[in-house]
């Protein structure tokens, strides 16, 4: 499954792919839709921009980014941990889902995060 409302894949996978009441959302990287470019060198702004892509594939799937129930967020500097920490916090207030945080080398097109979803369809 996909949507224009997210950059489209990179690489030959798919956006997403539905399994059983699961939804799995490709790892997202900090591009805005409407223009193809990184929305920041902001590491914050980049995870807010990944984010906004998941919620649009979440929508496009039919469901919502609150039902979450894993996410895995690769940075390129884990010194950026707490920064984008926070901002996960303020996303997920009711609910916070699993999740993995590891620091990579290098992220594809030089992106400081990436993040990839696990999201619940009911």
């Amino acid at each position: 499954m996909s949507t224009t409302d997210a950059p489209g894949a990179v690489g030959p996978y798919s956006q997403a792919l539905k399994a059983g009441d699961l939804l799995f959302v490709s790892g997202q990287l900090p591009i805005d839709p409407a223009t193809g470019e990184f929305n920041s060198v902001n590491v914050v702004e980049q995870a807010e921009q990944c984010l906004s892509n998941l919620e649009a594939i979440a929508k496009a799937a039919g469901t919502e980014l609150s039902n979450t129930v894993k996410t895995t967020v690769l940075l390129t500097d884990l010194g950026d941990f707490i920064e984008v920490n926070l901002r996960l916090r303020e996303l997920f207030l009711t609910s916070f889902p699993a999740r993995a945080c590891y620091e990579v080398k290098a992220l594809p097109k030089g992106a400081k995060v990436e993040i990839e979803a696990v999201i619940s369809l009911v």
